[in-house]
């Protein structure tokens, strides 16, 4: 038959860098949002009233009566249509990971049995799809099927491989969420509520505070006909075997480097797909890997922010087979180099369309900056560990601390200019400074002078750092590359709502003891910034001595997924999500425990895979190459007995028995892995069987892996049944 890889690496070879598939457009403006049912398109196919009243229910969560629901429907249907749709589909995103669909087509029966195409407002607002099998963490017993799916009016349906695709929520028969759309609505909706009340504080013009998210998605490429040869990438999403290429990212040549032709053409064909369903993506280019790309969007409010995400990432893949990719989405799908990450790039916008974490030229505007600055660093203080279980998996777990990734460790990073305005502020007293008409005004007017204007982008980016301000934003950068972002942000928005929350709590009670409002903020301020010592960290965060000094503060380096859900049912955690109503303490435990199953269930595929290829494809291999050897030593004997065997083939004999000992070892390793395999999946517990697979499992990858790669370097070139490194991350 032949070696597969150079089979597969002949085909790779000869891949033709000319377009698959390049739309033909003149401005992105003439096609963006074209398969979207936005604003222009509800307008032209709404009544004003009803336009009205859609708009009301995005701007202020009004309902929408089952007559108005009708109409949206009809007009809904009527646009798809016209756009060459025939089926529907309420779209949601359920705690697998990834999005999930149930078609219907329009066509049905009238009474006469004519055939016509049907949708109404009840098919729009809810649809029971057999929801049995997405993890449910225990609210449902097998046998109960019925769940519900619920339409969000605020992210808009779209239209893809036409089918209208209409965004929803998904719950249990009994209300739970089941998804990660239905507890993100509802934490928008409690920060919305929260952030409204102190920023009122400052302005009392402001009715709605909405936050807003940009995600920067990494990922890797990879030509299919060598990921086909890869069992591991095939079923794990990253290489479990290979040695470290001579070259792949020492040189940092690729960063910024020429994007080759035929990923150009992949991601023009993204970009296309993504411009027709209103995903603003503005950035492209090569990352610090070989082979490594990312691609960045205009921000935009959460909810639509986190949906375009996860419909770009299923864009990505199904665009990157047709152009004879797959796209690895995994955290860490090559060892010893850079991983993946999803940067969230988080902040705050008023209805007056003013970025609540930008600084302003004015003490006041810089006051009320500050307020929610300092509020969203002591959330991260207070809630450290939550933050860092809103990031945990068993993919994550591997890039976390290495390779440009921020370790486990969750600190800030504000810079020394804020730092020293901080510091200031801190050792200040409190000064007022009234002007000259001060007596007829309701309150005395404030100037700090220890705080100056503060301007934007005003210190370096720490790249080391999981939470980093970048000038107007807090960008989340600990956040895995395949993870739904809804998860993290579920995570940041219930304890910067929960913090923002106490911070007027403790401003009322002040000032209901007749002390000034602005006295009262600053002396709330003041106590934040000495709390948020703690977690405020400039420096390299990948130092020894940051684990160190980190450890004094008494900040946890939780390294493992299955150490860091145990917060989920913290008593104090799941008071503050029941007292915001974004999560019942039944909800969080669900959470956990499906996280715990999928945790163990990624290691045990991994450890499955890991068993499977070095038993079935490499020793074989190597046992063949050994044999080999023994034929030449036993040739050279027969040409030269009188020559001592060491004298004439002592390097075969060493590579022979070298080989012989890796084959033993890697026998002895798989057999041991499989046993602790076993022993773990008699554990009926979910959290005592993840530490089990963590613990007792995982430990074994590593130790085969440095055997097999061992075996790559010895073995004939010719024979080595997988891809390598080299060609993984240099064939483009």
């Amino acid at each position: 038959m032949g070696n597969t890889r150079f089979k597969a690496l002949e085909i790779a070879g000869k891949r033709d860098a000319s377009p698959v598939f390049l739309p033909s457009y003149s401005k992105i403006s003439t096609i963006f949002g074209e398969m979207t049912f936005n604003n222009e398109s509800m307008q032209q196919f709404l009544s004003d009233v009803t336009y009205k009243r859609v708009l009301a229910t995005i701007e202020m969560n009004e309902k929408i009566d089952r007559k108005t629901a009708d109409e949206i429907a009809l007009a809904m249907k009527t646009w798809a249509i016209s756009l060459g749709a025939t089926h529907y589909t309420h779209w949601f995103q359920p705690l697998t990971g990834s999005s999930a669909e149930k078609h219907d087509s329009f066509f049905t029966l009238d009474d006469k049995g004519k055939a016509v195409e049907f949708f109404d407002g009840s098919s729009l607002i809810q649809q029971e799809p057999d929801a049995s099998s997405f993890p449910n963490g225990g609210i449902r017993n097998t046998f109960e099927a019925r769940g519900y799916t619920a339409w969000d009016p605020t992210s808009p349906a779209f239209i893809i491989d036409k089918t209208l695709c209409i965004p929803t929520i998904f719950v249990s028969y009994t209300s739970e969420a089941l998804d990660y759309k239905a507890p993100l609505l509802k934490a928008l909706h409690f920060i919305d509520t929260a952030a409204t009340e102190v920023a009122q504080l400052f302005d009392t013009n402001i009715k709605r505070v909405k936050a807003t998210l940009g995600i920067e998605q990494e990922y890797f490429l990879v030509d299919e006909a060598l990921y086909n040869t890869r069992p591991d990438l095939a079923l794990s999403g990253r290489t479990l075997f290979g040695h470290a290429s001579a070259k792949d990212q020492q040189l940092e040549d690729n960063y910024f480097g020429s994007i080759p032709e035929r990923v150009v053409n992949f991601m023009k064909d993204v970009e296309y797909q993504a411009y027709l369903l209103g995903i603003p993506i503005r950035t492209r280019h090569n990352e610090v890997a070989p082979n490594q790309f990312e691609c960045a969007p205009l921000h935009e409010e959460i909810n639509i922010a986190i949906d375009h995400n996860v419909l770009l990432m299923d864009i990505m893949s199904k665009t990157a087979r047709r152009h004879h990719f797959r796209v690895l989405m995994h955290e860490k799908p090559y060892a010893g180099i850079n991983g993946s990450g999803k940067h969230n790039n988080f902040s705050l916008m008023t209805d007056q369309g003013d970025n609540l974490l930008s600084p302003g030229k004015t003490p006041a505007s810089n006051m009320k900056f500050l307020t929610f600055f300092l509020a969203i660093i002591e959330a991260v203080n207070v809630k450290n560990d939550l933050l860092r279980a809103s990031i945990a998996s068993a993919s994550n777990d591997m890039r976390l601390g290495g390779n440009e990734a921020p370790p486990a460790i969750m600190s800030v990073f504000i810079g020394e200019q804020l730092t020293a305005i901080l510091n200031a502020i801190e050792k200040s007293k409190f000064p007022i400074l009234g002007s000259s008409n001060q007596k007829n005004k309701k309150h005395p007017s404030l100037t700090i002078s220890h705080i100056p204007e503060i301007l934007l982008d005003n210190t370096d980016r720490n790249r080391t750092s999981p939470f980093a301000f970048t000038g107007n934003k807090f960008e989340f950068r600990a956040v895995g590359s395949s993870t739904n972002s809804a998860a993290p942000m579920i995570a940041l928005l219930t304890m910067v709502g929960s913090q923002l929350t106490a911070f007027k709590a403790e401003v009322d009670k002040l000032t209901a003891r007749k002390m000034i409002k602005e006295e009262a903020i600053v002396k709330v301020l003041k106590k934040y910034i000495i709390n948020t010592r703690r977690v405020r960290f400039d420096g390299n965060n990948y130092s020894q001595e940051w684990l160190d000094e980190a450890k004094e503060r008494g900040l946890l380096n939780t390294a493992s997924t299955p150490e860091a859900l145990k917060v989920f049912v913290d008593t104090e955690v799941v008071k503050m999500y029941e007292d915001a109503k974004v999560l019942s303490h039944r909800e969080l435990e669900a959470r956990m425990d499906i996280q715990l199953e999928n945790y163990t269930k990624k290691i045990q595929i991994e450890s499955r895979t890991i068993g499977d290829i070095a038993i079935n494809h490499i020793l074989p291999v190597a046992i063949r190459y050994q044999n080999v050897l023994i034929e030449n030593v036993k040739g050279l004997q027969h040409i030269l007995p009188e020559v001592p065997l060491e004298n004439i083939a002592g390097i075969q004999l060493q590579n022979i028995r070298d080989i012989s000992a890796h084959i033993t070892q890697i026998h002895l390793l798989v057999n041991e892995m499989v046993e602790a395999r076993k022993n773990a999946n008699r554990m009926e517990d979910n959290h005592v069987k993840a530490k089990a697979y963590c613990e007792r499992v995982l430990p074994f990858f590593d130790q085969i892996r440095a055997h097999t790669d061992s075996l790559e370097l010895m073995v004939d070139d010719e024979l080595w049944p997988l891809p390598k490194y080299r060609e993984l991350l240099f064939t483009n």
